[in-house]
């Protein structure tokens, strides 16, 4: 399909916007032509995963757009980085990731982007507005925009999302379509675990449980906990995100697009219904795991995605008493870190035995001390690829389980 082009396309592909947004545009005239959208549409923000060092090629595309002069044309966030810019001691890895991690942060900064690198821009001041049609990449960042404040993107990979913020437009199609946001599968939660005291664990479990059996169909979720957070849907776009291709789901009376069921299917019947009990979501749960309760542990991760400010508050009046006797990290972003420090809770963390990891996350990169045993962390996403892409068996559970597994060395459940 041929793509129809305005006279600002047209514009961009000769030149007269300059020679690297004309480099981008040829770039997402082909990619448009592949995916079959018909048109661009003006975009109002980019957030960039590229910003990852994952070999020298990655280097090789900013360093390039840099030669050619090229400029972000909208507001542009990045994405974490493979090294804690602000704790440069923390990285354990080769020379190469370390100079080349760092130069394309840097690389990235000199394009115009803004350093947030956080896989959470939208707990920034950077957070679109409902309705706005953006080109984000990062999978959960993506999910959390698409679904809980109602602003339209796909799912953008590497080198795609830095061209749309070279040109500032995107290709018209997917989930930039009003029509296409129409969710095709009703997921009732019929009943919750009576131990479970926190909607958390069960929005993990339901998003695991729709990233298996949706893949890329958009669901639309009845029965999550009234007491469902902001920080909870976070966590359930991101596991959705990772075991499978989820990049939207309503869920009914949470989230803007579907105050009714009726509204989360545009009028039409849902295609497939999946109930879920209380006995699936606890044997959900259960399976992200790879390890029995009474493991020994060398760390516990939290933050993936980026640790809130609100996440932060529920921590601290975890971390009174016995220190814990392995490593436990938090990753979060400079903006979080700054109200800590504000509040002095920075300190207080340090003298309790915890890392703060900023820029980046101990699952991409190599900041975590001892990888020679079983990690617990409270994050689906974080034990979803943990054993793929680190090497490290994992145990899942709660902040709190977290917190005393990590004072007994061992996997404990309260």
């Amino acid at each position: 399909m041929r793509v129809q082009l305005s006279t600002f396309d047209r514009s961009l592909l000769s030149g007269e916007q300059g020679e690297a947004a004309a480099f981008a545009m040829r770039l997402l005239v082909r990619f448009a032509e592949a995916v079959g959208a018909a048109r661009f549409v003006d975009i109002e923000a980019a957030h960039i995963d590229g910003c990852l060092y994952l070999g020298e090629v990655s280097l090789d595309f900013v360093e390039h757009l840099l030669r050619l002069g090229g400029r972000v044309r909208v507001p542009t966030t990045l994405n974490v980085g493979s090294v804690d810019l602000i704790h440069p001691e923390l990285f354990h890895g080769s020379d190469e990731v370390g100079r080349g991690g760092a130069r394309l942060m840097k690389a990235h900064e000199e394009l115009g982007c803004v350093p947030t690198f956080t896989c959470a821009p939208y707990q920034t001041i950077f957070r679109p507005r409902f309705g706005a049609q953006i080109a984000w990449a990062e999978s959960n960042a993506i999910v959390f925009a698409n679904s809980v404040l109602g602003a339209r993107t796909n799912r953008y990979g590497d080198f795609i999302d830095l061209c749309c913020a070279l040109t500032g437009r995107a290709p018209y199609y997917g989930l930039h379509v009003g029509e296409n946001r129409r969710a095709r599968t009703l997921v009732e939660v019929e009943s919750l675990p009576e131990e479970w005291a926190e909607a958390g664990l069960a929005c993990v479990a339901v998003g695991h449980a729709i990233g298996r059996r949706c893949g890329d169909r958009v669901p639309a979720i009845t029965g999550l906990p009234p007491s469902t957070s902001e920080d909870d849907l976070k966590a359930l776009g991101a596991v959705a995100a990772s075991a499978g291709a989820v990049a939207l789901f309503h869920a009914v009376g949470l989230t803007p697009e579907a105050p009714t069921v009726d509204a989360a299917f545009q009028g039409r019947a849902p295609e497939e219904v999946i109930r879920l009990a209380a006995t699936d979501l606890r044997e959900t749960v259960h399976k992200l795991s790879t390890v029995p309760d009474g493991t020994p542990l060398t760390a516990v991760s939290l933050g993936t995605p980026h640790f809130s400010l609100a996440e932060f508050e529920r921590l601290m009046p975890l971390i009174d008493g016995a220190r814990p006797m392995i490593d436990v990290y938090v990753n979060t972003h400079r903006a979080v870190l700054e109200e800590l420090q504000r509040r002095g809770w920075d300190e207080r963390l340090s003298a309790a035995g915890i890392t703060l990891v900023i820029d980046t996350c101990t699952y991409v990169t190599a900041v975590m001390r001892d990888l020679s045993g079983t990690v617990m962390t409270n994050s689906g996403k974080w034990a979803y690829y943990a054993p793929g892409n680190i090497g490290v068996d994992v145990a899942f559970g709660s902040l709190a389980d977290c917190v005393a597994s990590a004072r007994a060395g061992k996997v404990v459940r309260l």
